[in-house]
């Protein structure tokens, strides 16, 4: 389809609203997407880093486009060209937020790690918001070719902690035979930022993709993640750790779909909120008839540090194999009572105490991921938004 017909699809296509079942905690009433102005900037933001490590490439996307700071030999690290044979393979126009997407993105990014390349340093993309009542509209390729190996840290974050915009992202992933990919993304957004992506990767073969995703800013909207074990042997690995507070919304729909036999998908994801924050999270395990042997499991676990917030779960599965292993779970609860006062005796405030909490209800998952400079900012993240006082 041309870019002209794409815009009509998404015109076509209704904004969801909670009638929708995927949208049934997330009510955009009064969000119009179409009224936020495009570009606007004249170069990359000056937005701050919650990530700082040394890496073997570098690109900066903003509302003027995509700059490419730094890229290693031997790979394809540059703009996406859009008639590349594997783009809107995972993600095409079928939602309205992807249809937009694919109607109007601007900057995007190739990365392509040709066959047996293994890279000992990591590649970073940083996406940053600085346009007031602007939209962002980026999206990514990644294609690991067979036996490759590397990581990628994708990054969003905003100008100013007060920014009004609109975010708008697409991301597929294709891990080949025998390939390892660890993917990183962390979203940083402020608070005035409505925030829309979908997040698709194919694993093949005995292919690995180990996928950590990070939450921390934006106002409302909604993140999907989808993986799909499509060869045998595949795995991918899912961990997440979000934090809310203030009126913050945060909405993850995630999707582990087994296509091939004796394939394995594992997703943790936690998340704390305070104040009157909100978190959804909706989770399905799909193995298909043909999958036998599928190891899956899913959980998502909130903790509560205020009565005024609030979170919903919904796991499901659905299976058509009769040898697989598929377990779920989630869990809500408040901070508990006992460790606090125990924490206070001995001379911790309030704040020190919630701190070294939400420290012990992370460190599961932060204990998952691997890039140590990753699994700091993400602790000191989600550490810092416990007020000093």
């Amino acid at each position: 389809m041309t870019r002209a017909e794409i815009l009509e699809r998404y015109a076509a296509l209704p904004v969801p609203t909670t009638k929708d079942e995927h949208w049934r905690f997330t009510d955009l009433a009064g969000f119009d997407p179409d009224a936020w102005t495009a570009n606007g900037a004249t170069g990359p933001s000056s937005a701050p880093s919650l990530i700082e490590l040394d890496v073997a490439g570098v690109a900066h996307v903003g509302e003027a486009g995509i700059e490419i700071e730094s890229a290693p030999d031997r790979i394809r690290f540059e703009p996406l060209p859009e008639d590349h044979e594997l783009l809107y393979s995972l993600v095409g126009w079928d939602e309205k937020f992807a249809a937009h997407n694919a109607a109007m993105w601007t900057s995007g990014l190739l990365v392509h790690v040709p066959r047996g390349v293994v890279l000992e340093k990591p590649l970073y993309v940083r996406i940053a918001n600085s346009v007031e009542g602007g939209s962002l509209f980026w999206r990514l390729l990644i294609v690991a070719e067979p036996e490759s190996r590397f990581t990628l840290i994708e990054e969003y974050t905003s100008a100013s902690p007060d920014l009004v915009a609109y975010s708008n992202a697409a991301v597929e992933i294709v891990v080949q035979d025998a390939a390892k990919v660890e993917y990183v993304s962390v979203q940083n957004l402020s608070r005035g930022t409505w925030h829309f992506a979908s997040h698709h990767a194919r694993v093949e073969r005995d292919a690995e993709l180990d996928w950590v995703a990070g939450g921390f800013g934006s106002a409302k909207g909604k993140i999907r993640i989808q993986n799909d074990l499509a060869g045998p042997g595949a795995t991918s690995r899912v961990t997440g750790a979000y934090f809310a507070d203030g009126t913050q919304h945060l909405d993850y729909d995630t999707f582990q779909e087994h296509i091939a036999p004796s394939t394995t998908s594992d997703f943790a994801f936690k998340g704390a909120l305070r104040d009157t924050a909100r978190a959804v999270w909706r989770g399905m395990i799909r193995v298909e008839e043909g999958a036998q042997k599928t190891n899956a499991y899913q959980e998502n676990r909130n903790l509560l540090l205020s009565k005024t917030a609030h979170a919903d779960s919904i796991p499901g599965l659905e299976i058509m194999a009769n040898d697989v292993r598929c377990t779920h779970g989630a869990t809500l609860g408040q901070v508990d009572r006992e460790q606090l006062f125990y924490l206070m005796a001995r001379g911790l405030s309030r704040a020190e105490a919630e701190r070294l909490i939400v420290r012990g209800f992370f460190q599961d998952v932060l204990d998952r991921v691997e890039l140590e400079p990753v699994r700091e900012a993400l602790a000191s993240a989600l550490e810092s938004r416990i007020p000093q006082a």
